[in-house]
């Protein structure tokens, strides 16, 4: 059966993360980190590309389901003719390899249950070999080894590439099945009991839950929101990633299939604004240590995103083998837009790090170095065009939101500046090319004639991106410039009250075929320009209506499709959750000042 995007759930340890879907299938699982081969690709293909799938014998979707409080700890709920069953789906954080955790237990009556495992090595290309060892079952292929086992341990046998059991639980009878990989040159690793460390994975993330500091009205949408965000972490280094996925469609049959298993420059500020406004300090440092490691080197080679490790070759390829999620093809590995100049990455790192000094975050001895030395390549490049926030993979143009993100990048260092005069700079150099990029935008990115920002120069095309005006100080929000520029692209953009990024019509821009949904970070900006200037029941209004886009456990994809009425892109979607975040906690400050 093929699962819609929003039909899946998220687990995962800190390094790489699964999709649990409504039947009880894993479809989704890259071993050992967010960004290496799929063991399981179902998700992107069927179930010959792998899968695992625990559920009543003969089920279909589960009745229900649910995180356990607030945790990433899934549990799915049968209701069947002869009983009822549960499924707990969790990865503990690891010691040393990876473990994915199923615990079947009986509720009432009694049920018949069937598991299924197809691992398919390399995004579905690869049958392994299967063998016992020890009464447990070992697939081996190249580089690969998985091991599986049951406690307590059912009936076994091998079916048509693929490994099949089948038992029954009745009320408190409890099977766990424990899937570890490791490198198949390595020795088997220790063993894990699965129920201890269904307890270990509930206290550690109710007590990382607990240090959410918001008393906003959304609460809980803001927790499951972070949790999210905890869970793209890949904790050895505090990169994020923008999602645990690769490929998923931003058009349902359509080419823009990208893969977004890497950290992004261009989320660093808004992050940092979330993780330190829910005193979640611990997570914003790290995310700032990973950014300064990443982008050190010579300012020319700044890209607008890297591996998990900052690494920089990110190279694209597409998986012909795979048909795509519902048919939308290719899929692809890599992300060719590492390559392209995009200017607002400078001004979205150097916030980010005025941002992070403003919060208090431990300073490091060379961070004003790094921001003067990319301020002073900006300097000399602003005036040039470049391809913009979105990776258009059309012709470079002067577009607005990196000029834009150019003054922010002189507006910090003349703020840090004046704030503290013992660091090193000219305060006058950097104030002059801060008013330089102020008057060209105001005179070559603004229509007087519509009242609103562009996309680009001379363009009659809006962006999106445009809201974020007020937000980053270009222009306070009573502006008329900048309530008009809300109102239009609230007027030209708007999809059934939501928000495209960009008119996909103009082909010279976008240079892709098809088109996308409307984008979900984007009505997060709408509805804070909305409370920024003024319209504070309209923000909310608007916020509210997104908080009912999330699927049943929480979770946003990049996209929604208005007219479908399905989430869209690459799933779950970071940008989507710290936009969740960041306006959630704005109207909550705007009730208690209220």
């Amino acid at each position: 059966m093929t699962q819609r995007i929003e039909d899946y759930a998220l687990i995962g340890d800190l390094q790489t993360a699964a999709l649990v879907g409504r039947d009880g299938s894993i479809d989704w699982l890259c071993l050992p980190h967010f960004d290496s081969p799929a063991c399981f690709a179902a998700l992107l293909g069927d179930e010959e590309n792998g899968h695992w799938r625990i559920a009543p014998k003969g089920a279909g979707p589960c009745t229900r389901r649910s995180y356990v409080g607030e945790s990433l700890v899934l549990e799915s709920v049968w209701e069947t003719r002869t009983g009822t069953v549960k499924v707990l789906d969790f990865m503990p954080q690891r010691d040393t390899a990876p473990d994915v955790i199923r615990i079947v237990e009986g509720v009432s009556g009694t049920v018949e249950m069937n598991a299924t495992l197809r691992l398919r090595f390399d995004y579905g290309s690869v049958v392994p070999w299967m063998r016992r060892s020890d009464g447990h079952r070992v697939a081996i292929a190249g580089p690969d080894s998985i091991w599986l086992r049951s406690e307590p341990q059912v009936k076994t046998w091998g079916q048509q590439f693929s490994t099949r059991s089948s038992f029954t639980v009745g009320p408190g009878e409890k099977v766990a099945f424990v899937l570890t990989w490791h490198p198949s040159h390595e020795p088997r690793p220790g063993l894990v009991d699965p129920f201890d460390s269904l307890e270990q994975s509930l206290e550690d993330w109710t007590q990382w839950s607990s240090r959410c500091r918001s008393d906003s009205p959304y609460h809980e949408a803001v927790v499951r929101s972070l949790i999210t965000l905890k869970a793209l972490t890949f904790a050895p280094t505090g990169g994020i990633v923008a999602a645990p996925t690769t490929s998923l469609p931003e058009e349902i049959g359509g080419v823009r299939n990208w893969d977004y298993r890497f950290c992004w420059l261009r989320d660093s500020t808004l992050t940092l604004d979330a993780l330190i406004s829910a005193g979640y300090l611990d997570e914003a440092a790290a995310w700032r240590d990973w950014l300064l490691r990443a982008v050190a080197g010579d300012p020319a080679d700044l890209q607008i995103m890297y591996g998990l490790a900052g690494e920089r070759r990110l190279p694209e390829t597409e998986l012909p083998w795979l048909s795509g999620h519902e048919g939308s093809a290719p899929v692809r590995t890599g992300n060719a837009a590492v390559h392209q100049l995009q200017l607002d990455v400078y001004g979205e790192v150097i916030d980010s790090l005025h941002l992070g000094r403003e919060a208090g975050l431990s300073a490091e001895e060379h961070a004003w170095n790094l921001q003067l030395s990319l301020l002073g390549f900006l300097e000399s490049k602003w005036r040039e065009p470049d391809e913009g926030l979105w990776e258009v993979r059309g012709a470079r143009r002067h577009f607005v939101h990196s000029k834009v993100m150019s003054w922010v990048a002189a507006d910090r260092a003349v703020r840090a500046l004046e704030q503290r005069p013992s660091l090193r700079g000219d305060v006058a150099r950097w104030r002059a090319m801060r008013d330089e990029v102020h008057r060209e935008v105001c005179e070559k990115g603004y229509d007087p004639v519509r009242n609103t920002f562009t996309q680009s120069y001379g363009s009659e095309e809006l962006d999106a991106a445009a809201l974020l005006i007020p937000r980053v100080g270009f222009l306070p929000p009573d502006d008329p410039r900048v309530i008009g520029t809300v109102d239009t692209v609230r007027a030209e953009l708007g999809h059934d009250g939501l928000v495209r990024r960009y008119s996909t019509d103009n082909k010279a821009v976008d240079a892709l075929p098809g088109g996308e949904g409307a984008f979900l970070a984007c009505s997060f900006w709408l509805a804070d320009a909305l409370r920024m200037t003024g319209r504070v029941k309209e923000a909310r209004e608007l916020f509210e209506r997104l908080l009912t886009l999330r699927n049943d456990v929480g979770l946003l994809a990049e996209e929604y499709d208005p007219v479908s009425g399905r989430q869209v892109g690459n799933f779950p979607q970071a940008f989507s959750h710290i936009g969740l975040v960041n306006t959630a906690l704005a109207l909550g400050r705007e009730e208690t000042a209220g």
